[in-house]
């Protein structure tokens, strides 16, 4: 049994994880009475997992269009009934983050493979990666800054996510190749360890029909020129979310280019570090991406 879940938050954490100001959930409880806080001794809101999850499904049914005031009128149960009928109706994907949120609070996996499950009879594994987990994966950012959860919520629920990925991939990587124009080496610069973009960048690929090398976080450059003499018509793929740093990240992509460049090969380069690269000099064969969506047009 776990006992150090985080089991009470207080109205800051509420608005984090609901979306909803939290001088909207005052008036809410003020006019509506649909939370119940606890109080400290100095008057301050706390609110524990019930509370928590009560909100996410209130927010869910006002974003389908029922009205505070009616939702306030319900007796406990119907509130649940109601999102319930929602999800068969109309497959909802904020509550599927919604669920996954509490899943991540709770540490609970079995509601996280409960959750994807429900998804992925509805939805292929494309669309939920792309309409439920990216939107997740944003808010956890979010979220640990803003310190309504640990490291270890975000840890917990990228590696379920990473899991689901490994089972996906490994269905494509069985098949044979149907492009062999070009193959796609992945990997991560050096101390550079946040790879699920990369590696749904490489089921993308995989899907597309091409073989794909996932060489994974902190690759030298010097390993990846290996790649030269084995094979031809070479895609380095790399995502860059904090390292190398802004300082000598142009020096890394000169590098890259030098090292790793010739008459066939491209460099494809995508995530939050690739905004300081200047793209003046840039040799013609490396690609910068904004976006998982802008890069996969490319394939």
């Amino acid at each position: 049994m776990i006992n150090n879940i985080k089991s009470v938050f207080s109205i800051k954490d509420l608005e984090n994880l609901s979306g909803i100001k939290a001088h909207t959930i005052r008036i809410w409880e003020k006019r509506y009475n649909i939370l119940e806080p606890m109080r400290t001794e100095t008057n301050i809101r706390l609110y524990d997992l019930a509370s928590l999850q009560k909100l996410l499904n209130i927010t869910l049914l006002h974003e389908y269009g029922y009205k505070i005031s009616k939702i306030a009128t319900y007796p406990q149960e119907k509130i649940p009934q109601l999102v319930r009928e929602i999800i068969s109706n109309k497959n909802a994907k904020n509550h599927a983050i919604s669920s996954f949120k509490m899943a991540m609070m709770n540490f609970d996996q079995e509601s996280f493979f409960n959750t994807f499950n429900w998804l992925t009879t509805e939805k292929p594994f494309k669309e939920v990666f792309y309409q439920v987990f990216i939107p997740l994966l944003n808010e956890l950012g979010l979220l640990w800054q803003s310190e309504t959860i640990s490291p270890a919520h975000e840890h917990f629920i990228s590696n379920l996510i990473k899991q689901k990925l490994h089972i996906n991939t490994e269905k494509l990587q069985v098949q044979k190749p149907t492009k062999t124009d070009r193959i796609y080496v992945l990997s991560l610069p050096m101390n550079e360890i946040h790879e699920l973009g990369l590696m749904y960048i490489q089921y993308e690929i995989l899907l597309q029909g091409y073989k794909t090398i996932y060489l994974g976080e902190s690759m030298p450059i010097e390993n990846l020129k290996e790649l030269n003499n084995h094979f031809d018509n070479i895609t380095f793929v790399s995502y860059l979310t904090i390292q190398p740093d802004r300082n000598i990240v142009n020096q890394y992509v000169s590098t890259m280019s030098s090292e790793l460049l010739n008459n066939s090969n491209e460099i494809w380069l995508i995530g939050k570090m690739v905004e300081y690269i200047e793209t003046e000099n840039l040799n013609q064969k490396v690609h910068i991406f904004n976006s998982i969506e802008e890069l996969v047009t490319q394939i």
